[in-house]
């Protein structure tokens, strides 16, 4: 109701709090993702799904290219940076691009890790857009299928990702290992 009280404003301030969201995580991305999908239909909002991440991710890796470590350590505990310290040596884009695809992995903090890495921001561009793409639509999707009152499919695409999400979790050891054993190539 708040987004659509907003009138033509309304996508300019959806795609505010998508880039907010990403930046200073002050509401979860699945909630924004999903209501985008709700107000704005599959496609439009979809669209503005992904501007909306593209210009937060771009804004934190800038941040922490520019401001550098001591900046993230007040967004990110000691603790994550150093466990995915790796990320920031000699990152790899293909390496990125799944953590990226992985749902549940936390995407806003990985932006600044990458800031921090000597990769490229128009490589960093291309793994996050990329990479952020199936989980936006899958999230709009849902949303959309909220407003279109096709419950099942919503409840289909919410069980898929709570699916995917829980096989993320079980297994994030084994995937941390994985990626980090790649990296270390």
């Amino acid at each position: 109701r708040f987004l659509e009280a907003l009138g033509p404003y309304s996508p300019a301030v959806f795609v505010l709090f998508q880039t907010l969201q990403v930046i200073a995580a002050p509401f979860p991305g699945e909630l924004t993702g999903v209501a985008g999908g709700y107000v704005y239909g599959e496609k439009v909002g979809f669209l503005l799904s992904t501007l909306g991440l593209t210009l937060g991710s771009w804004v934190a890796f800038e941040l922490a290219s520019l401001l550098g470590r001591p900046f993230v350590e007040r967004f990110v505990s000691a603790d994550v940076l150093h466990k995915f310290n790796f990320l920031t040596t000699n990152a790899g884009a293909a390496i990125c691009f799944v953590l990226f695809l992985f749902p549940g992995f936390p995407k806003d903090y990985l932006c600044y890790f990458l800031g921090l890495s000597r990769m490229r921001l128009r490589t960093f561009l291309m793994v996050s857009v990329i990479g952020r793409l199936p989980g936006t639509y899958l999230l709009t999707m849902q949303g959309a299928s909220i407003r279109n009152q096709q419950y099942l499919a919503a409840a289909i695409f919410a069980v898929v990702a709570a699916a995917i999400l829980l096989v993320t979790y079980l297994y994030r050891g084994r995937i941390y290992n994985w990626i980090k054993h790649r990296q270390d190539k």
